[in-house]
């Protein structure tokens, strides 16, 4: 047999030379008994030898020859045993005689039966008639086999290799840190303890509990790595951790925002890469984690000395701060990941039900409509939020001297056409994104921080700063939504009247990566279908501007306002723009066309102030959130600007205890408030009655 082949593959030798025997006559094949002394001897492939080589088959028996068979191999039909001529008609039953049932004969000859030596070639001699031959299938991984025992060496190799590759993977994936800020080569050349507690466990038991419990370890591990991975995104995008419970809606929302600005194809090429990453990131930490363990069971002796002064290592350096390159040497990052993560979700569902109960309080909750901001009444009031206006745009040395000259510009610009300003500070209750929960959280009075929290508040009568207009019935009221594509049901919450989405603005030019529309074109509209109609009521609008909306690529530019049109005129400025994919690539890029979007915002916001506000419009506008960490700093506060603009000397008269900044630019030590406490300040500035409703 050849080394490295096995059944069916065998190759099959001509015949050993064996006893001589001669001619078998019909007599002799029926009736004599084969003597212990004569009988012939079994060689290793199975058959019965003979002393010579066997005399031809008589031509009287021509199915005993056939043309297929090795040169040398003797020839027989199935129902022969090897080595036996065929007897003539009227002979005793071959298989009776000479079959695998046949008994020794009483002196002790060997028992007739099937081959069982090691190199015996599992195929018969031979088919029954009308049966065709079957191959034997290789056995399973023979290439490599052969492989195996043709190389030695480089298999040898390979194996140390793959053995290598597989520690090291599982102890990158348990040293991983979970935050990209200051990532580098000293962060994985630690002691992981989680890998020599394992060690210890799998070397204590036995083959299959250890095996399954390997596998189980390295889908565990590879489950925790992409938690890993998503906090590590969070936190660079939103400023906080992955939340387990709350958080996998946002990923559809993530998904559509690639596709707004790197295009349908580029996204789904990125997604499809991801999902094959996480699969093969989950077979190969189980394959890792099973063969480290046949490692370690097969080494076991050296393996659990290895294991306890690993231990000892791991505890000292632990006790006494070891570190190398400022990094502690002795790592439990896994399990640090994995009870923060038990911990965020245990808080989680506690937080839903505590905040139950907040969100039934409102102070002015059961106030009656007549004592809702009587000091604003027969003024248009408008609340627009800029995209991710945040303090970074105000004061980072990068964003900072372009916003700030803009901020001086405007202010002169309104001061000249009769409007005063005043500027503070909140801090959002978001951040890098999710302007939905920054909306919420200033106009309902309550810290709606996470997607839990905003269902909760969207569902709840809790009274919204921009529904006490309504509720006060002195006020229309209107929101302008650009950015809003598909069915909200939040409109009833914000108390609005009519909304103006995407699609019913007019618009016939090009989107702006994400923004569906320049800010410009979306003032211009709500100046037509709104804020320029006569009403019989003042308005409250609700407007969102989303030009400065991440990546900051293309950006519009100013164009005559009578030159808007359906928002053709875009299309030339949108081409000649900057690609999204290469914003995004350059941080620093990135914060210059961040900056150069709030400029255009606040231009576009302001400018249209001074060509259609009249002396009762009011304009309070601030920023949703931060932009992202790349952009505003990983270290960067959550606070943006808020400013307070009108004609009427009076309605800033009204908020002077405030200690706001006058102009659009709020001093970097102006009041900092949290987010959620305007609605309430705001309210009762504006002469609101508070009256409390509870449960």
């Amino acid at each position: 047999m050849n080394a490295g082949t096995g059944a069916g593959t065998d190759e099959v030798g001509p015949a050993e030379a064996g006893p001589e025997v001669g001619d078998a006559t019909p007599e002799a094949a029926a009736a004599s008994e084969v003597r212990p002394e004569d009988a012939p001897k079994a060689e290793a492939g199975g058959g019965a030898k003979t002393g010579a080589e066997p005399e031809p088959v008589p031509d009287s028996d021509p199915e005993a020859h056939s043309d297929d068979a090795p040169h040398g191999a003797p020839q027989a039909e199935a129902s022969r045993a090897p080595g036996v001529k065929a007897a003539p008609e009227g002979a005793p039953d071959a298989e009776t005689a000479h079959g695998p049932a046949a008994k020794a004969d009483p002196q002790g000859a060997p028992e007739a039966g099937p081959d069982t030596s090691p190199d015996a070639d599992p195929t018969p001699e031979g088919t029954p008639e009308g049966t065709p031959d079957t191959p034997a299938k290789p056995p399973r991984f023979a290439r490599l086999t052969r492989w195996q025992a043709q190389h030695p060496r480089r298999a040898r190799v390979l194996s140390r290799t793959i053995t290598v590759l597989a520690a090291i993977l599982v102890v990158c994936t348990l040293v991983m840190p979970a935050t990209i800020v200051g990532i580098g080569p000293a962060k994985f050349f630690r002691l992981p303890g989680e890998a020599i507690v394992g060690a210890a466990i799998l070397l204590a038991l036995p083959r299959k509990p250890r095996v399954v419990l390997a596998a189980a370890s390295g889908v565990a591990l590879a489950a925790l790595t992409v938690l890993n991975w998503l906090d590590m995104g969070f936190k660079q995008y939103l400023g906080r951790t992955f939340n387990l419970v709350l958080d996998w809606s946002l990923l559809g929302d993530a998904q559509s925002y690639l596709e707004d600005s790197l295009g349908r194809a580029a996204t789904l090429a990125a997604t499809a890469g991801l999902i094959v990453l996480v699969l093969l990131l989950f077979a190969a930490s189980a394959y890792a984690v099973v063969r480290l363990s046949n490692v370690l069971a097969r080494h076991s002796a050296t393996a659990t000395r290895g294991t306890l002064i690993a231990g000892v290592v791991w505890i000292t350096c632990s006790s006494f701060g070891v570190q190398v390159a400022g990094v502690p040497l002795a790592a439990d990052s896994a399990a640090v990941t994995l009870q923060s993560q038990t911990e965020r979700v245990s808080n989680t569902l506690k937080d839903e039900a505590e905040f139950q109960k907040v969100a039934k309080v409102d102070a002015f909750g059961a106030t009656p409509p007549g004592q809702l901001v009587p000091d604003l009444r027969g003024k248009d009031m408008i609340f627009t939020f800029i995209e991710s206006y945040g303090r970074s745009a105000i004061e980072d040395p990068i964003m900072a001297p372009g916003v700030d000259k803009t901020l001086a510009v405007r202010t002169a610009a309104l001061k000249k056409a009769g409007y005063h300003a005043k500027s503070g500070w909140l801090t959002s209750a978001t951040y890098g994104g999710s302007s939905w929960l920054g909306h919420s959280t200033s106009l309902s009075g309550l810290w709606v921080s996470n997607q839990q929290r905003y269902r909760t508040v969207m569902a709840s009568d809790h009274l919204s700063l921009t529904k006490v207009f309504k509720k006060s019935g002195a006020w229309d009221t209107v929101g302008v939504m650009p950015g809003v594509q598909k069915a909200w049901p939040e409109q009833s919450f914000f108390g609005l009247d009519k909304v103006y989405n995407a699609f019913e603005l007019g618009y016939k030019g090009p989107k702006f990566s994400w923004s569906t529309m320049p800010d410009q074109y979306t003032l211009e509209q709500f100046q037509q279908r709104v804020h320029g109609k006569k009403h019989d009521k003042p308005m409250m609008s609700e407007v969102i501007l989303t030009s400065s909306h991440q990546p900051w690529g293309p950006i519009p530019k100013m164009v005559g306002w009578d030159e808007l049109g359906d928002g053709s005129i875009f299309k030339g400025i949108e081409a000649a723009g900057n690609k999204p994919a290469d914003v995004i690539a350059d941080t620093t890029k990135s914060r210059q066309e961040y900056g150069k979007s709030i400029q255009y915002s606040v231009t576009a916001l302001t400018e249209w102030l001074e060509r259609y506000g009249s002396k009762d419009t009011v304009l309070v506008f601030l920023g949703d959130h931060q932009p992202i960490a790349r952009v505003s700093g990983n270290h960067a506060s959550r606070d943006v600007p808020i400013s307070i603009v009108a004609k009427d000397p009076k309605v800033l008269d009204k908020i002077g205890d405030w200690g706001w900044t006058d102009g659009l630019r709020p001093a970097h030590d102006a009041p900092v408030w949290k987010m959620n406490l305007f609605r309430d300040r705001f309210l009762t500035a504006y002469g609101s009655t508070p009256h409390p409703k509870k449960g």
